[in-house]
């Protein structure tokens, strides 16, 4: 179980890298549909992971 959960918390920081790397694509003015999606399928897959490793826990 403990490495599932830290196997899982690995993971969680990687998602947290490709949305900061996501948010920086970002602009400021004329936001494109296509980055927004994508950084909200980010964000649902990390509270899906916390969620997980909380269950876990």
């Amino acid at each position: 179980m403990t490495d599932e959960i830290e196997q899982l918390k690995l993971r969680l920081i990687e998602l947290e890298e490709e949305i900061r790397e996501t948010e920086k694509r970002v602009p400021a003015h004329s936001v494109k549909p296509q980055v927004m999606g994508e950084l909200f399928i980010l964000e649902d897959k990390k509270d899906l992971l916390l969620q997980t490793i909380k269950e876990l826990q």
